[in-house]
């Protein structure tokens, strides 16, 4: 079994805790709520990224371990609630590795079913944050790309980066780390240092 598919798996996992810790605490959903909204964190992304790019099966549909995955991810969601809520801080370590994870793996498969670079680095965002926008959009918050912190921008510079070494050959598994890194690196020194974008109107 291939390392990166045991951590797509471990990441859609992850996706699905955040997910469901979100909706026990903003909109306390019963069990179906929970998972419903774990789901859609999980595999959001992913699914509107083959949509759009027309790859069918959908991942999750043509492999039902990421299925099991979320299940899993919402079971221990249960089992460890308080856990969880406790130690949330760390946990943005293993979300900021989803996302990272999930923009290269999003980007690679735009450029395998040839499309074009520009639009296989948005296909790369799309596939780490829209599940989360989905996800705060069904609970009723602001959804995280339009807050004043760098999230989207992190993904798109992975991406990018991802497609500059791909394009002058460099080692895959090499390119694939690299471009990861940057997109944790990027993130967790904004959230660190509370960085943001340039407001759009220049008001603070």
């Amino acid at each position: 079994m291939k390392i990166q598919y045991i951590l797509e798996i471990l990441g859609t996992a992850f996706f699905a805790i955040s997910g469901a810790l979100m909706a026990i605490e903003k909109s306390k959903s019963d069990w179906f709520g929970v998972t419903f909204i774990g789901f859609i964190t999980a595999i959001g992304g992913g699914s509107l990224r083959d949509i759009l790019l027309g790859s069918y099966p959908l991942v999750w549909i043509g492999n039902v371990d990421f299925m099991y995955a979320i299940f899993v991810g919402i079971v221990l969601t249960k089992v460890f609630f308080k856990t969880l809520i406790s130690i949330r801080n760390k946990l943005f370590i293993f979300d900021t590795l989803g996302i990272a994870m999930f923009t290269i793996i999003g980007t690679e498969k735009a450029i395998s079913l040839g499309v074009d670079p520009v639009i296989s680095a948005i296909m790369g965002m799309f596939s780490a944050v829209m599940g989360g926008v989905l996800r705060d959009v069904l609970i009723n918050e602001v959804p995280i790309i339009f807050r004043k912190e760098i999230y989207a921008t992190a993904c798109l510079s992975g991406a990018i980066l991802y497609l500059i070494l791909e394009h002058f050959s460099i080692d895959r598994t090499f390119n694939f780390l690299i471009s990861v890194a940057l997109i944790f690196t990027v993130r967790t020194i904004a959230v660190k240092y509370n960085l943001s974008l340039p407001r759009f109107d220049n008001k603070e």
